[in-house]
């Protein structure tokens, strides 16, 4: 996964995640920082509890200008309980921030003449119900002119037939470049096309629930250090991958295991985060097109890889965190074909290879070459 760093955050705001033990991002954030960093239109589908909050705080933080005294961010949301939520979020994460960052949340059937007293303090974000945010800019109470992001939380409940209307009237008194982002754990084609009709060219981002593959086989192989790229090769001979993903924890070690399997006149290419996007692109289409036989590269550099019908995973590191491993091996056996995992491990390994089998309730056999043939160490 890539870190906050590469995304794009300031370091300040990096600083103040690490106070809240926050230091790598979720599936979400990944996808979605960079683009809210552009001033790009959103929409996005993710899970609840996947950290979507976060997802769109993050940016706005980053890009608000804390020095001027104005609001410039609303974030809409169906319910009184999500605005003090997400207001929480805001106050703890200003809390910790080096730059003061002011919030307020406005919702319905509370009195308005507080409300109003709150806005002349001009916060700089602004949680709450659209109909009494709208109530609240027709009262010029809410200067909507100096709004540059507006964040529509839970779309799928704010953008549809009884709602959109009062979100369609918030819209129109901002400016024209604003920048609008939809977020929902559950996104429908009639959601989708309702918050495209506001926006502009929105990238649409949807995290599917990582669950456990069924049509995945799981088997691990015990090697000395030094011995682990002889049984790769040795498994190599004896499974015949047509189309294969190694991952590797170093990327430095990345290139030493390409060149060793072009030595052995197999067809593979190194993949890093940073390799140029031609040349990149080019291996890919060779890859999709079973001219390259192996993919090597570490799990940043694989972010964002979508290859169909991979046949195998090795894993000749193993990733500490279950969910990454689950994440790699999701790779493979899509749409209802089948795949192969394979891990390449030391003994220290095992306590991982167990915490996997616990944590992900799934069997990952132990394996051995004999007379170039892959069996059960049972046997």
């Amino acid at each position: 996964m890539a870190s906050f760093k590469e995304l794009g955050l300031n370091i300040d705001l990096i600083n103040s995640l690490q106070k809240q033990h926050i230091t790598i991002p979720t599936n979400i954030q990944t996808k979605v920082i960079p683009l809210a960093l552009e001033n790009k239109d959103i929409i996005a589908k993710s899970q609840t509890g996947t950290g979507k909050t976060l997802a769109y705080l993050l940016p706005i933080f980053h890009r608000i200008n804390f020095e001027k005294k104005e609001m410039q961010c609303i974030i809409l949301v169906p319910t009184h309980e999500l605005a003090m939520q997400i207001n929480s979020e805001i106050k703890l994460l200003s809390q910790n921030y080096s730059r003061d960052i002011t919030s307020c949340s406005i919702i319905g059937n509370v009195n308005i003449a507080r409300q109003i007293e709150k806005l002349k303090e001009k916060p700089h974000i602004i949680v709450g119900s659209s109909g009494r945010i709208f109530e609240l800019i027709k009262k010029k109470k809410i200067s909507s002119h100096t709004i540059k992001t507006i964040v529509i939380d839970e779309c799928d409940k704010l953008l549809d037939k009884n709602n959109i209307s009062k979100v369609k009237d918030i819209i129109k008194t901002t400016l024209r470049d604003r920048q609008l982002m939809a977020f929902s754990a559950s996104i429908n084609e009639e959601t989708i096309n309702s918050a495209s009709s506001l926006m502009k060219e929105p990238s649409i981002i949807k995290i599917e629930d990582e669950i456990l593959n069924t049509n995945v086989e799981h088997m691990y192989f015990l090697s000395d250090q030094r011995e682990k790229f002889e049984l790769l090769r040795k498994i190599i001979a004896a499974e015949e991958p047509k189309k294969s993903l190694i991952f590797i924890n170093k990327p430095v070690e990345i290139e030493f295991i390409v060149s060793k399997l072009q030595y052995h006149h197999i067809s593979s290419y190194a993949l890093y985060g940073n390799a140029k996007k031609e040349e990149r692109k080019k291996a890919l289409n060779n890859f999709r097109a079973g001219k390259i036989q192996f993919l090597v590269a570490s799990d940043i550099a694989a972010r964002g890889l979508d290859v169909k019908d991979i046949t195998h995973i090795f894993n000749l590191d193993l990733p500490e965190d279950p969910k990454e491993y689950l994440h790699r091996v999701g790779r493979t056996g899509r749409m209802n074909k089948s795949g192969i995992t394979i891990s390449i491990i030391t003994k220290r390994d095992l306590p991982t290879i167990k915490k996997y089998m616990n944590k992900l309730n799934l069997k990952i056999k132990e394996k051995y070459i004999f007379k170039g043939k892959i069996i059960d160490k049972t046997k």
